[in-house]
């Protein structure tokens, strides 16, 4: 698969229909994505395989993932929109 069609494949899965989420994990794919190594890659499409009321709890703040490697990708997303 292409980079151009993986990205396209990615965007249609990030689109959640939640705003809470695509304000979060759009900009994330378009503008981050492509620059992390291919371990992070692949926990962001780890991410998307989650369902949204998980995903929810843990931008809110409200819980974290249980899974480190989720864990590491939603505080890479959270720290991006709340730098310290």
């Amino acid at each position: 698969m292409t980079a151009e069609v993986e990205k396209k494949r990615l965007f249609w899965h990030s689109r959640r229909g939640m705003l809470e989420l695509d304000v979060l994990l759009l900009p994330f794919l378009e503008e981050v994505y492509s620059s992390l190594d291919e371990e992070d890659q692949a926990r962001y499409r780890r991410l998307l395989e989650c369902e949204d009321q998980d995903m929810f709890v843990w931008f809110m703040q409200r819980g974290e993932p249980e899974d480190p490697d989720l864990k590491r990708i939603v505080r890479m997303i959270l720290d991006r929109v709340q730098p310290d």
